[in-house]
């Protein structure tokens, strides 16, 4: 039997039939939301980067102390997660000029960045990263239609 692949719009697309089905927000709240959302992308996304590069130098730094103490497993996943904060912290930075001018590519950003995230928080088993991710990609998916 073949195997089936989703496009990355036909999973967006999905997404948004299953987010559709939540209570919308309303308009007032997703205009406000669409204006501020640049601004938080930027905010997050420069303290993403500069508390990720820390984390990753301290984390790589005291990889060997952890090692020696049999914490391999922690030595690892640290400076791993904080790469991947530093991808979705990226991610934001670069969407602020497109959430500014409401360009789909700003959003489809923000969606990567909210990816990358969740992903992250999934792998390290962070139960409430995963919760706070399924909130931003409700937020997300609010916002949507701003996007052109």
């Amino acid at each position: 039997m073949a195997e089936q692949s989703m496009s990355v719009n036909e999973i967006i697309n999905r997404l948004d039939e299953w987010f559709s089905k939540l209570p919308a927000l309303p308009a007032n709240w997703k205009e406000t939301l669409v204006k501020i959302t640049p601004w938080i992308a930027l905010i997050f996304g420069i303290l993403g980067v500069v508390f990720s590069l820390m984390a990753v130098g301290i984390l790589t730094f005291l990889a060997p102390l952890v090692v020696l103490g049999g914490g391999v497993g922690v030595a690892t996943g640290g400076p791993i997660a904080a790469v991947l904060w530093l991808v979705s912290s990226i991610l934001l930075l670069m969407a602020y000029k497109g959430t500014k001018e409401r360009k789909k590519s700003g959003w489809m950003l923000l969606f990567w960045s909210e990816v990358v995230s969740l992903a992250s928080n999934i792998v390290f088993l962070s139960v409430g990263g995963i919760f706070w991710a399924l909130v931003a990609f409700y937020l997300l998916f609010q916002i949507r239609s701003h996007y052109h």
